[in-house]
């Protein structure tokens, strides 16, 4: 997966007019298709967990609207970022988590219902809370429209999932056939949404420097090991760790490129830091649901 998006987000950034085509309107259909996929393979059971002890949600929403605000603000501090830059990292790090770390925790064998209930969580809480800490951050506001957040986090993970589950109940038997074939229409998803973002964002990618880059390494790798930390500090089995590093350390960089533009038009360079996440955290999400695969892999051998 790893490589399949490398190549794609090469294409997108040095060929855009080959992917230009891809709508980034486009971008909640696809997550839907994804979410759909996910629910077909889970069953009510998976969320009645996450509602019946929801302290994991609780810490990791809590952790990650600390975490990686902080951790935004701090890096891009550290390497002294341009104004410009500046807003776009902490804008992605005070967004909520990203609909493709609930992707990645199912190809980890991670808590997949940890990470939904997270990701709802969090998206909820993102017209309050984004706004909240890029105030406190950058002393200025950001417009988010609270209603169309919630239709959103709606559409795109509740009601796709839900159906999912629906057609998976209803219908288990036929969709048994077809669930291994799930990730790979998952990684089509994440692909076409990867090379929509990157192309359209081509040009001011490329004139950032390796600066960015940097930092949008960092802030997403952090991310991952103290989110790890946190479900170790808390006693969390090992599918629950997972699922908190992975929801921590990828965000909704896509919305973080939108609140830029329009939040701050006068600051274009401000939508690059979330161009760059959301092919970044693609790429390092696919190798790290290796490393976590293989190691529920061992553990279930040694049990």
């Amino acid at each position: 997966m790893a490589i399949i998006v490398l190549v794609v987000s090469v294409l997108a950034l040095f060929k855009p007019e080959t992917c230009l085509w891809i709508q980034t309107g486009w971008i909640n259909y696809l997550l839907m298709i994804v979410m759909f996929g996910m629910g077909l393979t889970m069953n009510a059971e998976d969320f009645a967990i996450v509602f019946i002890r929801p302290r994991a949600v609780i810490i990791g929403c809590l952790s990650q609207y600390l975490i990686m605000p902080a951790l935004a603000f701090g890096l891009g501090t550290l390497f002294g970022l341009s104004e410009e830059l500046l807003v776009g990292v902490i804008l992605v790090g005070t967004c909520p988590g990203g609909t493709s770390s609930n992707v990645i925790t199912y190809l980890s064998k991670g808590d997949t219902a940890l990470s939904v209930g997270m990701t709802s969580i969090s998206t909820l809480l993102a017209p309050f809370l984004t706004p909240v800490l890029t105030y406190l951050y950058l002393r200025t506001s950001v417009t988010v429209d609270v209603k169309s957040m919630f239709i959103s986090i709606v559409q795109v993970v509740l009601i796709p999932i839900g159906l999912g589950m629906l057609v998976n109940r209803i219908l288990g038997k036929y969709t048994t056939k077809v669930k291994g074939v799930l990730p790979v229409v998952s990684i089509f998803a994440i692909c076409l949404i990867v090379a929509a973002v990157v192309s359209h964002n081509s040009e001011n990618i490329k004139t950032t420097g390796a600066v960015t880059l940097i930092v949008v390494i960092l802030h997403n790798l952090l991310g991952y090991l103290l989110g790890y930390l946190t479900g170790v500090v808390f006693k969390m089995d090992i599918p629950r760790k997972k699922a908190i590093s992975i929801e921590i350390g990828m965000q909704n960089s896509g919305l973080a490129t939108t609140l830029a533009a329009s939040a701050f038009p006068n600051l274009a360079m401000a939508t690059v830091p979330g161009a760059v996440f959301s092919v970044w955290h693609n790429i390092s999400g696919a190798i790290l649901a290796g490393v976590f695969r293989r190691t529920g892999q061992e553990c279930d051998k040694e049990n």
